[in-house]
């Protein structure tokens, strides 16, 4: 029997979602195994993606975008399975010990690289024991300040905090998050003396910002795209190298524009395999979120989910993984952060 956590990737569920994408049009059967191919052809029948956070999150639905053409593509359906917990060890833990036949794939991400350097004895290690397939998409952080505060942009915040050290307040969510690990690089790579206030979720951070409690705060897209949209926030700085493509942050400059050196932060998903998976299979899964990644309905709707569709070799996003680790590893040294 099905795990009761699974969802398929149907079109009731996503019908309002899909429904602007030609690509994803009435007419398309997701289920469908009859491709003219061969039983034993891979795949040959339903191949699972174990997600390691709950259902409707951005990771969540762009997750089932691409379960969804890859369906289309390859001729079986592709299973969504959300199995959150701590550091992402319930589904990592899920995939790894499943038989590497490429039945039973996982999504990597930057928070498994955190993971990794946060956590003193993590019981899974991605980098020797995932068999990596493709990055899926990237999304910039972006920093903002309420929309009648006196900061203008990101170094009227840093001035302020330069006159004042240690009165000023940044709003992230939980402390290890991909969100307060980049406010305290920000911090680190501005030279500022400020306070970081963890919150437990993004609809407090907004809160506290617009109340002042907090006077910057750090989000993913997806969280203030909403009162970015509605002026209720300004939007000081995107946090990757190049300006954001997305629409709700359309004309934010980068922090490196705004000549803060050595900050720069990418947050990523992907997918991955059991070690072992044979070569030919990888290949065959790469091959087609590659041909995913480049349709332009794919694109644009990632795009109005806050995340740019992306995909790379699978040497690529194993360079990524363990270039994050070492990085986020250096970052919690430095500030002092307590591993778990």
């Amino acid at each position: 029997m099905q795990n009761k956590n699974a969802s398929l990737v149907d079109r009731r569920t996503f019908s309002k979602m899909l429904a602007s994408s030609p690509l994803l049009a009435a007419g398309s059967l997701i289920g469908a195994t009859t491709h003219g191919a061969a039983q034993d052809k891979y795949p040959s029948r339903p191949v699972t993606i174990v997600l390691p956070f709950g259902a409707g999150g951005v990771g969540d639905l762009t997750a089932r975008l691409a379960a969804l053409q890859l369906s289309e593509k390859l001729g079986q359906q592709f299973v969504i399975e959300n199995k959150p917990g701590a550091g992402g060890i319930v589904a990592a833990r899920t995939v790894i010990g499943a038989k590497p036949d490429g039945y039973t794939l996982g999504l990597v991400a930057n928070g498994t690289a955190i993971s990794v350097a946060l956590f003193k004895s993590l019981p899974i290690d991605p980098v020797t024991q995932f068999e990596m397939i493709s990055l899926m998409g990237t999304f910039d952080l972006v920093i903002v300040a309420a929309a009648d505060s006196p900061y203008k942009s990101l170094n009227d915040f840093i001035a302020a905090a330069k006159a004042k050290p240690g009165t000023l307040n940044i709003g992230t969510i939980s402390v290890g998050s991909g969100q307060h690990l980049t406010a305290e690089l920000f911090k680190m790579a501005a030279g500022i003396d400020v306070q970081i206030i963890p919150h437990k979720t993004s609809g407090n951070v907004v809160t506290s910002l617009l109340r002042n409690d907090v006077q910057i705060a750090v989000e993913i897209p997806a969280a203030v795209s909403g009162v970015l949209v509605d002026n209720k926030v300004r939007g000081l700085a995107t946090t990757g190298p190049k300006r954001s493509q997305v629409a709700s942050l359309a004309g934010i400059p980068t922090a490196q524009e705004q000549g803060i050196a050595n900050f720069d932060v990418i947050s990523w998903n992907g997918f991955f395999a059991p070690v072992g998976t044979p070569k030919e299979i990888i290949a065959t899964i790469n091959t087609a979120i590659r041909e995913t990644m480049s349709e332009p309905a794919i694109q644009k709707r990632y795009l109005e989910l806050g995340v740019k569709a992306e995909s790379s070799s699978p040497a690529a996003l194993k360079d990524k993984l363990v270039s994050d680790i070492k990085k986020w590893a250096d970052v919690i040294q430095r500030a002092g952060i307590e591993r778990q």
